[in-house]
């Protein structure tokens, strides 16, 4: 039998479950959440949050569900992200949990093994709607042994390894962040100041505004491909053939009012609305799922590529915003995105504006795209460094 601290014999590794104590969290009433309580909710949104958004009465908190600096918080939801954790008391809620190191454990010596593994059990967690990750997967997690004073030197090693790597992060970060504001401007600006008219009044008498309503079943290897929000990539792009899932074309046949074709705009309306793509020919008779709408529009009308920089600028999101301010669950209607103001200038002219953005958006698109390969690359060395670090290929200063 292992014991604490002992590494297992054939593969020189401790289970998570013998360095720390796990926690779950608590499943505080919705009823106690406020902006003003007095101690922070920890949700899972909050790992990666700058502030909290909830707190929770001091009462409410059970002793067990607080969160104390040096915890190592994990999101058992979604993409199982992890923190060691330095922002002071907060209330641990339900689907986040934390390790609490015990005896001679450095937590930041977890706190830098652990995440690979989350990551590979993201990639192996197979799930049609949000993957979700068990107490006892965290808990039977193998990490290599090393000694109190091995653990320090890792940890201090990569503290200060990692901060350099991560400033560089950062100030890319800020530059993509900035670029992006320079891109939306831009394309406000091009588009210009003009006397608006509904989207409605752009879209076909003949084949209106329609819901995607598709029921699909199980995908099959050939048949009718369908669309749903997380095909459209956004601003125009029309989403691959190839990517596409496919249902049958008995299944597709029942809903034909929904069947796309070339030229037609696509737009999300679900929580992750405002994304928008323009269809190439070769999607002509595809189907839309829920969560999407399609748009045809009277090519004697409207520019569709113009149309789609309109839609997927701020001029309709602020629109968007606005129209369901308040709204419980941020989704779009028929109504709403048939109101969207669109400004009008003649066809000819949305034709010339469409060309000037696409020439702006280009060059800043590419310095963008430069920034992010340096942030994936630098991402990339930061994992590198760690796994070497923590498996001992790297020497820290510290014999075995």
């Amino acid at each position: 039998m292992t014991t604490f601290l002992e590494a297992d014999t054939e593969t020189d590794q401790h289970r998570v479950s013998q360095l720390a104590t796990l926690i779950n969290g608590f499943p505080f009433d919705s009823a106690d959440f406020s902006s003003d309580a007095d101690v922070p909710l920890l949700r899972i949104r909050d790992l990666t949050a700058r502030e909290f958004e909830t707190f929770v009465p001091r009462e409410a908190v059970p002793a067990s569900a607080f969160v104390q600096d040096g915890d190592v918080v994990i999101g058992m939801d979604g993409d199982f992200n992890s923190a060691l954790w330095s922002r002071g008391e907060a209330a641990l809620n339900q689907r986040v949990c934390l390790l609490r190191a015990r005896g001679r454990v450095d937590p930041r010596y977890l706190a830098y093994a652990i995440p690979p593994h989350l990551q590979r059990i993201n990639e192996l967690t197979w799930s049609t709607t949000v993957k979700h990750l068990s107490a006892g997967s965290v808990r039977a997690i193998r990490v290599p042994a090393h000694s109190y004073e091995q653990q320090r030197a890792i940890a201090g090693y990569l503290d200060r390894e990692t901060a350099q790597i991560d400033a560089f992060i950062a100030k890319n970060e800020e530059l993509i962040a900035l670029l992006t504001e320079r891109r939306a401007s831009s394309i406000v600006e091009l588009i210009g100041a003009h006397e608006t008219i509904p989207l409605k009044r752009l879209v076909s008498p003949q084949r209106p505004l329609t819901y995607g309503i598709l029921q699909c079943g199980e995908p099959v290897e050939s048949g009718i491909p369908y669309i749903g929000p997380s095909d459209l990539l956004g601003e125009g792009a029309s989403p691959q053939l190839s990517s596409l899932r496919k249902t049958t074309p008995e299944i597709a046949a029942a809903y034909g009012r929904s069947v796309l074709r070339g030229g037609d705009i696509v737009v999300s309306i679900g929580p992750a609305f405002g994304r928008v793509g323009l269809l190439s020919e070769d999607l002509e008779g595809a189907n839309l799922t829920q969560d999407t709408v399609r748009v045809a529009t009277v090519p004697e009308l409207v520019d569709s590529q113009y149309l789609v920089w309109v839609l997927s600028s701020r001029i309709a999101d602020d629109f968007w915003d606005y129209e369901i301010l308040g709204a419980t669950f941020r989704r779009l209607n028929l109504g709403t995105l048939g109101e969207t103001p669109i400004p009008y200038p003649l066809v000819a002219k949305q034709k010339r504006i469409a060309d000037r953005i696409a020439v702006a958006v280009a060059e800043i698109d590419r310095a963008i795209e430069v920034a992010r390969r340096s942030v994936g690359l630098a991402r990339e060395r930061r994992a590198a460094l760690i796994s070497a670090a923590v498996t001992g290929k790297i020497d820290v200063g510290v014999a075995a």
